[in-house]
């Protein structure tokens, strides 16, 4: 195998900076007029964000003042998976999770674009949450990771490269 390159593709997100985007979006619900008085609230409930309000209008507004803060920390809105606003008492909720890793069908639709589009000396395993790309040229692997960089359902980053 001397002589073969490799890099892994990976979905990972930084907790601390989730975590810094959450409370700046904390700061400016209490900040801002247009949410006085309408319980807006943005917190993590265990593993999941949790997001409420007195409408489903205001939750969808709390949700927006979230995505604004967490794209100018440099976090991928693929990585946030929203579900719908729910009615829970006298408020609306909506949670949200961060997806981290790879999850096995979309490891299988990658490994599909791989062995279908990339160049035909880029070879690609399965590895747990990531995948492990591999050929001889490093060019065909330059062209593998442009290719990767389109796809669209889950934010990935290229590590590992070793030649």
């Amino acid at each position: 195998m001397a002589g073969e390159s490799t890099f892994d593709v990976v979905s990972k997100v930084d907790k601390q900076e989730v975590a810094n985007a959450l409370n700046q979006a904390q700061k400016e619900l209490v900040q801002r007029y247009d949410f006085k008085g309408v319980g807006a609230e943005v917190d993590f409930s265990g593993e999941k964000i949790l997001m409420k309000a007195n409408s489903e209008e205001r939750v969808l507004a709390v949700l927006d003042v979230l995505q604004s803060k967490l794209i100018r920390r440099g976090i991928s809105l693929k990585s946030l998976d929203t579900g719908e606003p729910y009615p829970s008492g006298k408020e609306f909720r909506l949670e949200s999770t961060i997806k981290e890793g790879i999850a096995q069908d979309l490891a299988k639709k990658i490994n599909k674009i791989i062995r279908d589009e990339a160049p035909k000396t880029v070879k690609s395993q399965i590895q747990g949450d990531e995948l492990r790309v591999t050929s001889k040229s490093r060019d065909d692997l330059q062209a593998t990771m442009t290719l990767l960089k389109d796809f669209d359902e889950a934010d990935l980053q290229f590590v590992n490269f070793r030649s």
